[in-house]
């Protein structure tokens, strides 16, 4: 980091603390992403706000070999007692917090101390596939579902106990939560998160938000923000958030889709083409390329072993490496939108992904995929108009439609055997992803599926 972009930051970071010390904010939440997919956080002072963006604040690098119970693999490149980075806050996305007074939140980037981003910083990466896909002519849209399961927050015991009591997507359960839906809707308006639904879902206490979908990085950031202030709101209400993949073992998990399109000169390349369903010839490769890497994309969608409770067939998560038309049991679902209106809507959703994610690992996976598809031209596979757990084993065999893998080690080892991701992602990144996913899935090697979903009900 040159001389001339210190002090941008600098003077970018008086202004931004003059007007948090007008609107009597006493601290700042600096927040980044681990591995596991759990939110971790330093904060500052206002006082101490100019110096974080011009020099930034310490951090171990060991952050990126915790497990989701905080417990570390001592890993190649992290995971041990040496070494030191710099976060530093983005305050283009300096928020002041409506769900808690006196705070303001920024994501950060993590660097080196000679200004670099550092080669684990998973934001950075997301930055440099965005930049990799503005050199091959497109930009991307994208945006995460959010589903969460409220309950009654019993400082006494963590079980499960849902905050209300309606049925699914019912009325009744709008009415039981109205003014807490009220305040987390008046909250997301007022740190400027565009919700475009707030509904209740299927499962027992289940709620979901949809947000506006953005820039890749921005959209990665608005997860984060978005989670954090349900969970805040949620904690003034007297309620507790899970935003597990599994709350109650034999329940309906939280997913985390995410949807996307890609964009040149201003046009949908999902609705301005010729190919199937009206993508263009780059959009069907783009996507046939996601579908393609899927199995080694789980090692960053479905970080816990939690997930693979949800990752089933016929719970619309997408167990099957397939896609289709509106088809909610294929793990790629692509969406026209209303006629008239597929220029703007028409767009890919990813639904085998859930909150255990680290969205900017998301981001980047996907794009790198995505491009893999375009290098090699890679055609999209027959669409699936059917469930596919209604087919035949034989049926499934000859349309080339495959189970998704069932377990962290797996994944890993889809991963760690994908070429185009690992060289996206650099080999220290890489290599940690696969050793954190491989010691969780040993942590849960003789667990009940009641055990796994106790233990990271309410970690993510």
């Amino acid at each position: 980091m040159d001389t001339e972009e210190r002090a941008r930051r600098q003077a970018e970071a008086h202004r931004a603390a003059t007007v948090l010390t007008g609107r009597e904010v006493a601290a700042v939440a600096l927040t980044f992403v681990d591995i596991s997919g759990i939110t971790r956080v330093k904060a500052v002072p206002i006082a101490r706000l100019v110096h974080a963006a011009t020099w930034g604040v310490g951090m171990s690098p060991v952050f990126d070999a915790f497990l989701s119970d905080d417990s570390i693999v001592a890993g190649r490149f992290a995971g041990g007692p040496v070494g030191d980075l710099r976060l530093f806050p983005d305050l283009t996305r300096l928020t002041v917090l409506a769900a808690q007074p006196g705070w303001a939140w920024a994501p950060v980037d993590r660097l080196a101390q000679d200004g670099s981003a550092h080669p684990l910083d998973q934001r950075s990466l997301a930055r440099r596939q965005v930049a990799r896909l503005a050199d091959a002519g497109y930009t991307a849209r994208m945006a995460f579902e959010i589903e969460w399961a409220a309950g009654v927050d019993r400082p006494d015991n963590d079980d499960f106990v849902p905050a209300v009591r309606g049925p699914a997507y019912g009325f009744t359960r709008v009415v039981e939560a109205s003014d807490y839906l009220r305040d987390l809707a008046n909250a997301l308006a007022a740190q400027g998160i565009e919700a475009e639904q707030i509904h209740p879902e299927y499962a027992e206490g289940q709620f979901e938000v949809s947000v506006v979908a953005e820039d890749p990085v921005a959209a990665a950031d608005t997860f984060v923000l978005t989670r954090e202030t349900i969970r805040a709101v949620s904690q003034r209400h007297g309620l507790r958030a899970s935003f597990s993949p599994k709350t109650v073992a034999g329940g309906v998990g939280n997913g985390g889709h995410v949807h996307l399109s890609l964009w040149a000169d201003g046009r949908n390349a999902f609705a301005d083409g010729e190919a199937r369903y009206g993508m263009t010839e780059v959009a069907s490769q783009f996507s046939a390329g996601i579908l393609q890497h899927l199995p080694a994309l789980l090692a960053v969608g479905t970080a816990s072993a939690a997930s693979y409770l949800r990752l089933i067939p016929q719970h619309w998560a997408g167990a099957f490496q397939a896609w289709g038309l509106e088809n909610r049991e294929t793990a790629v679902r692509f969406v026209t939108g209303s006629v008239g209106d597929q220029y703007r809507a028409a767009n890919l959703e990813v639904k085998s992904f859930d909150e255990s994610a680290n969205p900017y690992l998301v981001v980047a996976g996907l794009i790198a995929a995505g491009l893999d598809g375009i290098g090699v031209g890679r055609d999209l596979p027959e669409p699936i108009e059917v469930d596919p757990a209604g087919l035949s084993d034989e049926e499934r065999s000859a349309r080339g439609i495959q189970s998704l893998p069932t377990s962290l080690t797996d994944v890993a080892s889809a991963f760690e055997a994908d070429d185009a991701l690992t060289e996206a992602f650099g080999e220290q990144l890489a290599t940690t992803i696969v050793e954190v996913r491989r010691a969780e899935n040993a942590r849960f090697a003789n667990a009940s599926d009641e055990d796994i979903a106790a233990a990271v009900r309410w970690k993510y």
